[in-house]
């Protein structure tokens, strides 16, 4: 053999063995050791799915890790939102597939295919682009903090039809009866509240209705046929209890006086329709339009839990036969930090038996986060306001979730907007 076809075959040896060894995937590992920022590592997965690529989502691996094809460009935006990766070859990745697909381990292998399109209903600002609320809302914090991109849009946009061109749909902080958040009392003197009750009432107007609660109303039945459609509908806090009381009080009277300017119907809760609602039954009203709480849903008047014991508990399923609770589950932890808001928890009784409680708090008899189907789409409703902030008052600041980057809470909400990338396949329950 002469010198030069010995010098070419060695380089060709050389160059199969360093193709072995060269990295074919980026796993994001999601444990708790591994892991310097949990939030961002959702917003690398939905960057990745937004370039055409097709990511993996490892349930239970480690925290449920994210896997996606090596490139540099990949590998140089890790290192610049500071996400922690691991560089594995392409026979690591099939051996890693091998010991997830395992029919004695509880782990499946749950392939991304496209980033879903994302739509906040949120008043967001006024017509001299001023904040209407005093508040802010988890869902976006999160998706602004993770780089994940969203469109804004409220009640016209929804009654026009825009929700078909969007897969994911999160409710922002909302009274869906047309009772102002019941922040009458404590709130009604303030310049924020009025400017608020002026936008609805001419946004009412401008769509055809005479009284806030009935265009909210529409809005809600709109978000239904979304849903039913096949649609992802997420909400928290008071966007949860509010929406299916107004499904339920349909043709109803339940907003005193102050609120839509003649009295509430006497005999309202002998007259809701609980077959209409998504999620939940059998509840009763809170009359009083001065007190702040819609009705017996929400765990809160009353609830007698310490600030320092109030966790709830994530439950186990079946990853490779409950494939869409596992997605939504997925954490470092199964102990979450509770946190409250207009509506802090769902009482038991109130959940109907086709819905699906995710996490609870087993002691106070509450469920914190629960899922369920609506025709061919799916809702998730999560208590609370701000998994960071346990108390979130109004006119608070923002909670800065560069300080919170790990946050098990808020990694239950980027569950949720992943959700409608993974094939469909598995969007069962």
């Amino acid at each position: 053999m002469s010198m030069i076809r010995r010098i070419v075959l060695v380089f060709a040896l050389f160059v199969c063995a360093l193709s072995q060894t060269h990295a074919a995937y980026i796993l994001l590992p999601m444990d708790e050791n591994n892991q310097g920022d949990h939030l961002k590592a959702y917003g690398i997965t939905y960057w990745v799915l937004a370039q055409g690529v097709e990511g993996y989502w490892l349930l239970n691996y480690r925290g449920g890790s994210f896997a996606f094809p090596y490139t540099s460009v990949f590998e140089r935006e890790c290192k610049v939102r500071g996400v922690k990766f691991e560089v594995i070859a392409d026979a690591q990745f099939a051996a890693i597939q091998n010991e997830i697909l395992n029919p004695e381990v509880n782990m499946d292998v749950i392939k991304l295919e496209k980033a879903p399109k994302i739509a906040v209903y949120s008043p967001d600002k006024n017509e001299k682009g001023e904040m209407i609320q005093p508040w802010d809302d988890a869902v976006t914090l999160v998706l602004s903090y993770a780089e994940i991109p969203y469109d804004v849009i409220y009640d016209t946009e929804v009654l026009q039809g825009k929700l078909l061109e969007y897969d994911w749909l999160h409710l922002h902080h909302e009274d869906f009866t047309g009772q102002y958040g019941k922040f009458y009392a404590s709130q009604s003197n303030q310049p924020w509240y009025r400017d608020h009750v002026r936008m609805m009432e001419s946004l009412a107007r401008e769509n055809g209705f005479s009284k806030v609660s009935q265009l909210k109303l529409a809005v809600a039945k709109k978000i239904s046929e979304y849903v039913a459609g096949g649609g992802f509908m997420f909400a928290m806090c008071s966007a949860t209890d509010t929406y299916d009381i107004a499904l339920a009080a349909e043709g109803v009277d339940i907003c005193a006086d102050m609120y839509d300017g003649d009295a509430a119907d006497p005999n309202a809760q002998s007259k809701l329709d609980f077959s209409k609602t998504l999620a939940f039954q059998n509840f009763q009203l809170i009359r009083d339009p001065l007190t702040y709480e819609h009705s017996s849903i929400d765990h809160n008047l009353g609830r007698n839990v310490n600030p320092e014991q109030d966790y709830f508990t994530l439950f186990d399923f079946s990853a490779k036969w409950d494939p869409v609770p596992t997605m939504l589950t997925q954490n470092h932890t199964r102990t979450v930090k509770g946190f409250m808001g207009q509506s802090t928890a769902f009482l038991k009784n109130t959940i109907k038996s086709n819905v699906l409680t995710m996490g609870e708090n087993k002691p106070a008899n509450e469920a914190r986060y629960i899922h369920g189907t609506y025709g061919f789409g799916f809702f998730t409703f999560y208590g609370g306001h701000d998994p960071e902030d346990y108390k979130h008052y109004v006119g608070d600041p923002p909670t800065d979730l560069a300080l919170h980057p790990t946050s098990p809470g808020y990694r239950l909400i980027l569950n949720n907007i992943l959700f409608p990338a993974a094939k469909k396949k598995h969007q069962k329950t």
